[in-house]
């Protein structure tokens, strides 16, 4: 199965080195991240396997404008006409068809091989892309019952993490950290410091689940784990 159910209505699309989400309810499906450029047919195909018709997805958010992240936005688009939002900064960037700013490898062994072998090759232009709706720091979504967007910058200066408050609380944290070798810092970041002050402010959040661009989702006590590591005393 390509959609992994997280929690009744999260799905977890695996699209190569990054993660894509489905968020299904009554008033329609909402898609988080696009992948790289070619998955737009993998994330309709998710939409159909988890009993929803296509023509269901009406919104896409988009966490940030890197790659991975944004590649298949401009075919997804195209195809379904739902409605895109994003924060300004990056939206800017989307609309222009570019991708990326300068990053640098956080610290540690990992950090390094991965920035390496990976950020340290991607592209920095994609198919340019409509943005309908630019979101800021704060702002309630009125889909799925809320979402809550969060300014998250540090990784890119542009990006959002979101807050479904259902299910004792999601957070789609996108690349403001990772968990593919346990929860820890993104391999890049174009300001490390604004990146461990965001991640102080995702700690001071309520959630019982955590999903995250690269990596496996934390299932329970997702905010305590957060706090363990990030709170502004653990820093």
């Amino acid at each position: 199965m390509a959609a992994k159910p997280i929690v009744p209505g999260v799905y977890q699309l695996s699209l190569g080195v990054v993660n894509a989400f489905l968020l299904a309810s009554d008033d329609g499906v909402t898609v988080i991240d696009t992948g790289m450029p070619g998955h737009a047919e993998v994330i309709l195909a998710a939409v159909r396997e988890i009993g929803r018709h296509h023509n269901e997805l009406r919104h896409i958010l988009v966490t940030h404008c890197h790659e991975d992240h944004a590649g298949s936005l401009a075919e997804l688009k195209e195809r379904t006409g739902a409605t895109v939002s994003m924060h300004p900064v990056d939206a800017a960037m989307v609309r222009a068809g570019k991708s990326l700013r300068p990053l640098h490898p956080a610290p540690g062994v990992i950090n390094g091989l991965i920035f390496g072998m990976l950020i340290r090759r991607a592209s920095d232009s994609i198919a340019a892309a409509q943005i309908d709706r630019e979101v800021s720091d704060g702002d309630e979504l009125p889909l799925a019952g809320g979402l809550s967007a969060v300014h998250v910058p540090g990784h890119c200066a542009g990006q959002l993490a979101f807050l479904w408050p259902q299910q004792g609380g999601v957070l789609f944290a996108a690349d403001a950290c990772a968990n593919a070798f346990g929860l820890s810092l993104s391999p890049g970041y174009e300001d490390l410091d604004q990146g461990r002050r965001s991640l102080q402010k995702l700690a001071g959040l309520d959630f019982e689940v955590a999903c995250f661009g690269h990596g496996r989702p934390i299932r329970t006590g997702a905010a305590e784990r957060f706090r363990r590591k990030w709170a502004s005393n653990s820093m």
